[in-house]
């Protein structure tokens, strides 16, 4: 009897692995951190606004969101508001204060008319229309291609709609550590941490940023194996 065996997914098991270690990293990072109390004292909140007013970010409104985890935090450029979870909001934590102030760098990347930040943000609702068609047109593409021309074409259309989603988490990288950066040398400059603090910072913020580059590694993952099952077929 024969067997078949799908040897493609071993070309998606190490960014597999990759990614859960990243993840691992950012969970314990945060953990850590946010039981350990900023010497300031001051809450994510007050140094997100500390870090805006000394950057001319006076008009910049700070929002607590309701719900989701304490990782969940933005700032949006349509309406020019950091939005921050209630933990980072309220916490005195270095964890809080870091990732707090990581939003705000994005805040300054906007106004700055960062070109990567404009770029990426440009591109979010192709984004999004390409990562939802994207797969569907590989899938019918595979089934098709055999019997139909279309099949190779629906295929190709699918792959070109991937490599946007691929472009974007690939912008995405240089984006935020920029913005971690910023966070960095601001808690410095403004003395809202202390070296002790500053070192527990950068573990959390590079722990976040390594997040990143695990999307993208799993990304281009997905597109290798996508591409070498139509090769077989």
């Amino acid at each position: 009897m024969y067997y078949y065996y799908d040897y493609s997914w071993f070309v998606l098991i190490p960014a597999m692995i990759f990614t859960f270690i990243c993840q691992a990293r950012i969970n314990s990072a945060y953990r850590t951190y946010s039981q350990v109390r900023i010497s300031t004292g001051i809450t994510g909140a007050e140094a997100a606004r500390m870090m805006m007013n000394a950057n001319g970010l006076e008009n910049v409104a700070i929002n607590v969101l309701n719900g989701g985890n304490a990782l969940t935090n933005y700032y949006d450029p349509q309406t020019k508001s950091l939005n921050l979870s209630r933990d980072v909001y309220s916490s005195p934590s270095v964890a809080s204060v870091c990732i707090a102030c990581h939003e705000v760098g994005h805040a300054i990347q906007d106004d700055q008319h960062y070109a990567l930040l404009a770029f990426r943000n440009g591109i979010v609702p192709v984004v999004n229309l390409t990562q939802m068609v994207s797969w569907p047109l590989i899938f019918f593409g595979l089934i098709a291609s055999s019997a139909s021309p279309y099949g190779s074409f629906l295929f190709n259309i699918g792959v070109l709609c991937f490599l946007v989603v691929i472009l974007f988490h690939l912008v995405t990288l240089p984006v935020e550590f920029n913005a971690s950066n910023r966070a960095l040398e601001n808690l410095r400059t403004l003395r809202i941490a202390n070296e002790d603090d500053y070192v527990g910072s950068r573990t959390v913020l590079r722990a976040a940023a390594m997040t990143y580059v695990a999307a993208l590694a799993t990304a281009v993952a997905s597109l290798l194996r996508v591409l070498l099952i139509s090769r077989r077929n």
